[in-house]
């Protein structure tokens, strides 16, 4: 039996209105110590790129270069978890800061973040877990529920998860295209063609920046620059793949094969967000490199809230849900993993175990 038909029309309500309190409360609270945390780590991410960059430089040596690729990395990751999806979701539009400002920021990822905010903050936090509506179930590539549609190519679907993983960044960028709706005669190619420019154009600047213009400004450590960049990239790529699928794709979490209610109230929102989610537990250096997605529940809850919040209400959400009734899917890193990549694999063929029981 699902949550939905646990909770009847007044507990929902009053689950909802409780949710809303938490809200508000830490929303009234924001200040300082918020635009503090965030200034600082922008301020740390730009150090630890200037100083990977530069010790890339002498890569002929190999504590150098190992020491650049962990720098570069850790502030690609920084800066796209924890900085820019968080301020693209306008975690700290409050702060009235025209560099943090969730309508026109734009991040070091390939995809533009115009298309971001309309297929992540608009479409999979809207549809979160719902079939036919959320795209980010699969990604257009992979089978995760089995309720979609089983096709023979699925088979090799570990594969395709491997080389997205490995591709992350390219994956994305070109997931937001829906290639799917184009093969499917929903779209045409020059609606293509027009979408595909600014990704292109992105996708171009950031291979030049890091293949290219960097390696060139490297003279004879060029080669040692460019296998840095790649390094640090692959980090990236395959850290944000593993933090996404463990937030999205672990045993519990539930999917919506009914249709979209255009009159879905508040807290029947909340609820699908809780049922669709889960969380990682670890350390607070953890939490951090995740970007706060470790607490993957409070972000869909809550995705306007500054996400080093979610560390300070999560106890309270879990217990409220435990109140009602309602299950709260938290677990290690890599129980949660585990999980996501059993689903991957079993979801790969037909004989799969229906993944919400």
């Amino acid at each position: 039996m699902s949550s939905e038909q646990t909770l009847t029309p007044e507990a929902l309500q009053a689950f909802g209105g409780e949710l809303d309190a938490i809200r508000q409360r830490v929303m009234s609270q924001l200040g300082e110590s918020d635009a503090r945390y965030i200034h600082t780590m922008v301020a740390r991410a730009r150090l630890a790129e200037l100083s990977g960059r530069a010790l890339l430089c002498a890569g002929l040596f190999p504590p150098a270069w190992g020491a650049g690729v962990a720098l570069l990395a850790w502030s690609k990751i920084i800066e796209n978890m924890e900085i820019g999806h968080n301020v693209l979701h306008g975690q700290y539009d409050w702060m009235h800061d025209p560099s943090l400002t969730g309508a026109t920021y734009e991040w070091d990822w390939s995809c533009p973040a115009a298309d971001w905010r309309h297929s992540h903050n608009f479409v999979h936090h809207k549809f979160t877990s719902i079939l036919g509506k959320d795209r980010d179930l699969g990604y257009g590539l992979l089978r995760m529920a089995d309720e979609q549609p089983w096709h023979p190519a699925n088979v090799l679907q570990p594969f395709y998860a491997l080389a997205q993983m490995l591709m992350f960044e390219s994956a994305i960028a070109a997931f937001d295209l829906e290639l799917e709706v184009v093969l499917k005669g929903d779209k045409t190619i020059r609606q293509l063609y027009q979408d595909a420019k600014p990704v292109l154009r992105k996708s171009v600047s950031q291979v030049l920046k890091d293949y290219a213009w960097f390696p060139l400004l490297g003279g004879p450590a060029a080669p040692a620059i460019f296998a840095g960049n790649l390094t640090a990239n692959l980090t990236r790529n395959i850290w944000a793949f593993l933090v996404i699928f463990c937030g999205h794709f672990p045993d519990g979490v539930e999917t919506v094969d009914t249709p979209f209610d255009d009159e879905e109230s508040r807290a029947a929102w909340y609820l699908r967000q809780i049922r669709g989610s889960a969380n990682c537990r670890g350390p607070q250096w953890f939490h951090v490199l995740s970007g706060h997605l470790s607490h993957q529940i409070e972000h869909h809850l809550f995705p306007d809230m500054p996400a080093p919040r979610y560390v300070q209400i999560a106890g309270e959400v879990e217990a409220l849900c435990a109140r009602y009734g309602v299950p709260y899917n938290s677990a290690s890193f890599p129980h949660q993993l585990r999980g996501a990549l059993l689903r991957i694999v079993r979801c790969a063929f037909p004989t799969a175990q229906p993944a919400n029981g």
